[in-house]
């Protein structure tokens, strides 16, 4: 097996995943296609050299259907020899396929491969591609299925966090994000989304807040107690989860992800690849892993993950010097906080999904880029990224600078 390294990283900005948004005119494929065509240029790449392409796409239907990757690495202009693969685990997809990349390379498949994702939430609605998990009775009353919404109440509920933990964690993402935005932590990777005329249409993370406060959340109705108590699933969720007297619900819109458009892609090769290209390794893929875990509470995947990437790496979680894990929800990562006793200090350091958005396919991705980012900014070494998977899954990879 040889080492798999992380060259360049490149993302779109998050634009709001509504009709009103600023990418929402900007198809899937556009978005995808312009990613693609920035690590090419940006890395003086003839495109040739690039192999394979792996893009995470959650609702792969519609526009975004018919494995949107192979018609971005066309509409890209990449030789016909560049072949693409869409993948599918829901919002670990960015992540999978980045590791999907990296494996190619480690076993010797190519030199040199692209992982990313996309997402375009406002053309292609969450749920378009439907499936049996959330509709077929035979298949939700075995494995006891609630929404996630629900997931994440019956996290908070179970161990322990209060509204106004949530609310003051979404807070801080906020915070976060402002002063990674104030502070230039993201100009190397953004790339500014163009229209078909070449103009700019978006250049940031449209749906950050930095007057968000405890007060303006409480505002807020909590998002999914109507379908917990009076659809039933709550009833469900404590059929599996008998201990808990009663669900709190907790989340609301401003302290779980939002709805965005967006795509990423991360550049990796092995050693020999960058040195035919005049490439410099950014970061070396030190461990990847993934897993399953309980349905119906579906959440607490990333600290297995987590747990299971460390031992194959032969290190401990204090050997990692910095912790990226997507805000699907506000209660997911206290959890992983307290499960893996980690500092906030060290945890999404830039803010998170609570205040940029979380575009499904490509959120894993974005986030792993984020990291070489940030290890480079603050002169760190290590970082573990991380994402909760509907259905109850985790994944997790493990990165060192280079």
């Amino acid at each position: 097996m040889t080492d798999a390294y992380i060259f360049d990283a490149v993302r779109t900005p998050r634009g709001k995943g509504r009709s009103d948004g600023s990418l929402h005119e900007v198809t899937a494929v556009e978005l995808s296609t312009q990613v693609l065509a920035a690590l090419r240029d940006r890395n003086d790449l003839g495109g040739s050299e690039i192999e394979d392409v792996a893009f995470g796409c959650v609702s792969p239907v519609g526009e975004q259907g018919a494995v949107i990757t192979r018609s971005a690495i066309l509409q890209a202009g990449f030789p016909n020899s560049t072949s693409g693969i869409q993948v599918n685990r829901f919002c670990g997809s960015g992540l999978e396929a980045s590791n999907i990349a990296a494996a190619k390379v480690m076993s010797g498949e190519v030199d040199m491969a692209i992982g990313g994702g996309v997402e375009s939430m406002s053309r292609v609605p969450m749920g378009s591609d439907g499936g049996a998990m959330a509709t077929d009775p035979a298949v939700t009353f075995r494995n006891y299925f609630v929404p996630q919404g629900v997931s994440a109440d019956l996290i908070a509920t179970k161990y322990g966090f209060s509204r106004d933990d949530l609310d003051a964690y979404s807070v801080e993402s906020h915070k976060r994000a402002k002063t990674a935005w104030d502070e230039g932590r993201f100009k190397k990777s953004i790339l500014p989304v163009k229209d078909v005329m070449g103009v700019t249409v978006l250049d940031h993370d449209e749906t950050i807040r930095p007057d968000t406060n405890m007060q303006s959340l409480g505002a807020l109705n909590p998002a999914f107690a109507m379908m917990g108590e009076n659809f039933g699933f709550d009833n469900v969720a404590q059929q599996r989860y008998p201990e808990v007297e009663k669900i709190k619900h907790v989340h609301h819109a401003g302290n779980s992800s939002g709805i965005v458009d967006g795509a990423a892609g991360v550049l990796i090769g092995n050693k020999a690849a960058g040195e035919r290209t005049n490439l410099k390794p950014r970061a070396r893929i030190r461990s990847m892993a993934s897993i399953g875990s309980e349905p119906t509470i579906m959440l607490t995947g990333p600290e297995l993950a987590a747990q299971k990437a460390l031992k194959r790496a032969g290190m401990k979680s204090t050997d990692i010097d910095l912790y990226e894990l997507n805000e699907a929800f506000a209660a997911v990562v206290l959890r992983f906080m307290q499960a893996m006793d980690i500092d906030h200090d060290i945890m999404n350091v830039n803010g998170g999904a609570i205040a940029m958005g979380h575009p499904l396919g490509a959120t894993g991705a974005m986030i792993l880029g984020t990291m070489v980012d940030e290890l480079e900014r603050s002169n760190k070494e290590t970082a573990l990224v991380t994402l909760c998977i509907g259905g109850g899954m985790g994944i997790a990879t493990i990165i060192e600078r280079v």
